[in-house]
């Protein structure tokens, strides 16, 4: 029976899944199950009752009196082992087991082994990534911890210690830990984010301030995430980073940003950085004042977004071109037309804005509005050339009065000559009403003159506003026998609702004498002809007045149309006078007055009424 039981028992030992033999006390190999003699290379069951070191001869890491020495320890003992096959290592792990007896001696051992290979090859991996985290950690200066619920245990890794600057063997209590934090803040912080994450495990990632254990103050970076098991929070385990050194360089880039974009801020000029796309990235609060957009706002905008198409299209030309060249360009005149219309002069310099290796990566572009001073130069610039034309006027006034004074005492003194040579008495009437013509004719001239005079030195004279149509009609109407006599044709298509900036008289005169002229140089071979018509042009009203009269030749007296005295047809009636006063009078308001002219056909005048001023 005994024996039908050990051959079931061998059978049965032969056949176990998990590679097992049986060794005696004498460490001789009793019995071995298939899968334990693949493992160890043998291959015929006559390898029974060899001695069991025999099989871990090929085995590195367990041989000879350390494999002798498990055997005699008492309870089970494991061993790892390798065997190198090829190219490759398979790792193993046997267990030996006392074997007793009925009464309990022990008659051998029992040896289970297994593959772990795997297991091995992941405990290598694990050791390598927990070896390379403990170098990243202690490079970045970062460290760990963990807080077990159940035992209470706060744990810190050696870069956390190092950080606190306490001994390597220092275990801390959580309220230890917490009052490392410097009180106030920071203190009150994180016993708040330690709570909540014990509580409902909220995490957290908050920078705030440690005392060390040797005094120093530090900023730190404290990270923490709760663990959850079964519906419950067990742990509770974070980061722990020295950010000190860091936040006292952002603190510095800070303050230096401060300091720059106040300086920048404060500028009296339009300041604005671009990157290659002509985006802005930067703006002062003068180019965000005159743009009447907020920094923010601007951020990320081009010239396409803020002016009309042309001039950003000239400004995009001009930072390629300063990109490209790496030339600045310095103090340019710009024109900048935003979209709603308002232009803008500037002086503008764009310099470019390199990388380390010397590339273009953008710009600084840095603009002064010079409009008042533009407008100051253009008002200078007028004022020189009314200056000029006054002294223009000065000199020829000088000449005009000059020849016709000295015309007429030129003829008194003949006259008087005469007179004092002359015996008949009515000879001496004749002279004496000669005389008295000649004085008339003084008169007259000193009051031409005196009214130039006062058209010129009137600095003060009231413009209002006046309706067109209304002054045209009433001197129609003033004019209405003179108009019949003459058979004139009047045609007046000035617009009911034209009104002009104008001194009252001014504005009479100016119609009158223009009429005037059209029907005293008529054409002798028809009937007059006038038409007057008005528009609004840019800051003008234009006053129109057309005729079909005898024309003027203005390639041989355009230049002396407008001067004093001066006629250009063998009319009894002219004086030379009535263009010379209006044309001072336009010119007294800011205005201005254009001929065009052809021989033989008519003439059409222009009157520009300045509606600006």
């Amino acid at each position: 029976m005994k024996t039908i039981e050990k051959i079931h028992s061998n059978y049965l030992l032969k056949q176990l899944p998990k590679a097992t033999a049986v060794v005696d006390t004498n460490y001789i190999l009793i019995d071995f199950s298939d899968s334990w003699l693949s493992i160890f290379g043998k291959n015929s069951r006559h390898t029974a009752k060899n001695k069991i070191f025999d099989f871990f001869d090929g085995h590195e890491s367990q041989c000879g009196k350390p494999l002798k020495k498990c055997f005699l320890e008492n309870g089970t003992q494991t061993i790892r082992h390798k065997m190198i096959k090829g190219q490759s290592e398979e790792w193993y792990e046997s267990s030996l087991t006392p074997w007793f007896d009925e009464k309990e001696n022990i008659i051998g051992t029992i040896i289970q082994t297994e593959n772990i290979s795997d297991i091995v090859e992941k405990e290598v991996e694990l050791e390598r990534i927990t070896t390379l985290l403990k170098a990243k950690s202690e490079v970045a200066k970062v460290g760990s911890w963990e807080y077990t619920i159940g035992s209470e245990r706060l744990s810190w890794c050696e870069v956390t210690k190092e950080i606190h600057e306490v001994a390597a063997d220092f275990e801390p209590f959580v309220n230890e830990g917490i009052d490392f934090y410097k009180h106030g803040y920071s203190r009150n912080k994180i016993s708040m984010l330690f709570h909540k994450a014990l509580e409902d495990g909220t995490p957290f990632n908050e920078r705030l301030v440690i005392i060390t254990a040797k005094g120093n103050e530090r900023w730190i970076a404290a990270g923490g995430k709760a663990m959850w098991k079964n519906g419950k929070i067990v742990k509770v385990f974070g980061t722990f980073q020295d950010i000190h050194d860091q936040v006292l360089a952002e603190t510095k880039t800070k303050e230096s940003e401060q300091l720059l974009t106040t300086l920048i801020d404060n500028l009296p000029i339009n300041v604005f950085i671009k990157d290659k796309d002509s985006k802005k990235i930067l703006v002062n609060k003068a180019e965000s004042d005159y743009l009447g957009l907020s920094k923010s706002k601007l951020i990320g905008k081009t010239d396409f977004d803020l002016y009309d198409k042309k001039t950003a299209q000239i400004s995009r030309d001009e930072d390629l071109e300063v990109m490209r060249t790496l030339k600045p360009i310095l103090k340019k005149e710009t024109i900048g037309i935003k979209k709603d219309g308002t232009v803008t002069n500037f002086l503008t310099s764009k310099i470019p804005l390199l990388n380390l290796q010397g590339n273009a990566y953008g710009l600084i572009g840095m603009s002064m509005d010079i409009t008042n001073i533009k407008k100051k130069e253009d008002k200078l610039r007028d004022l020189i050339n009314v200056t000029a034309i006054q002294n223009k006027k000065l000199v020829n006034f000088a000449h005009i009065v000059s020849h016709n004074l000295r015309s007429h005492s030129a003829n008194f003194s003949m006259l008087l000559d005469f007179l004092n040579e002359e015996h008949n008495e009515k000879e001496k009437e004749r002279i004496l009403k000669m005389l008295s013509n000649a004085s008339d004719n003084l008169l007259g001239t000193l009051e031409d003159l005196n009214e130039v005079v006062d058209i010129n030195t009137n600095v003060n004279i009231d413009k209002k506003s006046l309706n067109l149509n209304n002054s045209i009609v009433k001197v129609q109407h003033g004019l209405s026998a003179f108009f019949k006599k003459n058979k004139v044709k009047f045609i007046n298509k000035v617009p009911k609702d034209i009104n002009v900036l104008c001194v009252p008289a001014y504005l009479e005169s100016i119609i009158l004498n223009l009429i005037n002229n059209a029907v005293k140089y008529k054409d002798p071979n028809r009937n007059p002809n006038i038409k007057l018509s008005a528009k609004k042009q840019g800051g003008h009203i234009i006053l129109t007045v057309t005729d079909n009269g005898l024309g003027i030749d203005l390639k041989k007296h355009g230049e002396k149309i407008f001067g004093m005295y001066k006629t250009f047809h063998n009319n009894k009636d002219a004086k030379g006078l009535g263009l010379y006063i209006i044309k001072n009078q336009i010119e007294a308001m800011n205005g201005r007055i254009t001929v065009n002219s052809k021989l033989g056909t008519g003439s059409t005048f222009s009157v520009y009424f300045n509606e600006e001023d």
